[in-house]
This record gives structure tokens, sequence and C-alpha cells, in this order.
């Protein structure tokens, strides 16, 4: 190994010494060529294939129908009678457990307060609904 502790004036060296750098990048030239034949091994595994058909032939399920108006009042499957809060949790326990389990969909009226769109998503989540989405008209 070559060592130097200054030059002629007494003065540190300046430069560099690339010795052991060169070692070092042979020593891994040598790891890396006789390493990169083995990472060329295959392995073949057979993948399933996809079938379409199958996924059209499961029962779809007919959306659950919410509508909240100005008021707080909740029509369920566009009935004309406003369901209560303990009517619509055993709703939402029933439709939970059907299965494929349907998508409540819920309309709420522009002017709708929020706390109770967020109680009506409470009392879905502890029922067991998974599927939820909102209705918009597409209109400003």
């Amino acid at each position: 190994m070559a060592m130097s502790s200054g030059n002629e004036s007494g003065s540190p060296m300046s430069e560099i010494n690339v010795t052991p750098l060169v070692d070092v990048m042979l020593v891994l030239l040598i790891i890396f060529m006789i390493t990169a034949p083995l990472m060329s091994h295959r392995i073949t595994v057979k993948l399933p294939t996809a079938n379409p058909k199958t996924a059209d032939e499961a029962p779809k399920a007919e959306p659950i129908d919410l509508a909240i108006k100005d008021d707080g009042s909740m029509y369920l499957n566009d009935s004309q009678q406003p369901i209560t809060d303990a009517e619509l949790k055993s709703k939402f326990l029933v439709y939970a457990a059907l299965t494929p389990q349907p998508e409540l969909q819920i309309r709420a009226a522009k002017d709708t307060e929020f706390r109770t769109v967020r109680k009506v998503l409470g009392e879905a989540k502890d029922s067991g609904m998974v599927h939820v989405g909102f209705m918009t008209t597409g209109k400003e």
C-alpha cells in the first residue's frame, strides 16, 4: 500500500490516493461478473386467466335510494312515507346482511344540514354497510 506523508517541502499531500478506490472497484466488478449469469434463471409460473363471463353472471343488487329533504325527513326507495331513524337502522341491518350487499345511494337536498347526512352515514357504517354513494343532479 502506498503512503505518503507529504512532498519534499514538508507540506501535506494535496492529491487523492485512488489506489484503494481502484482496488474496491475491481473487486466489485469481479463479483458482478460472477453473479450476473446466476440472475438470469427464470421460474415459470402458470397464471390464471380472467373469465369476463363470470363477472357478468354475478347477481347485481338493486341500489338503495335514500332521499333526505331540507327539514331532515328521509324517504327510502321513493316511498311517499317518511322513515324514522329506528326504521332506517333496522333497514340498514337487513340490507347489510344481503349478499351481494346493495349500494346505498344518498340524495340530499342542497340545503340539508350536514349533521343529518353525517348521522345517516354513521348509522350505515355501524350497521355494516360498505357501499355508500352520493347522488347529485350535475347542475349548479
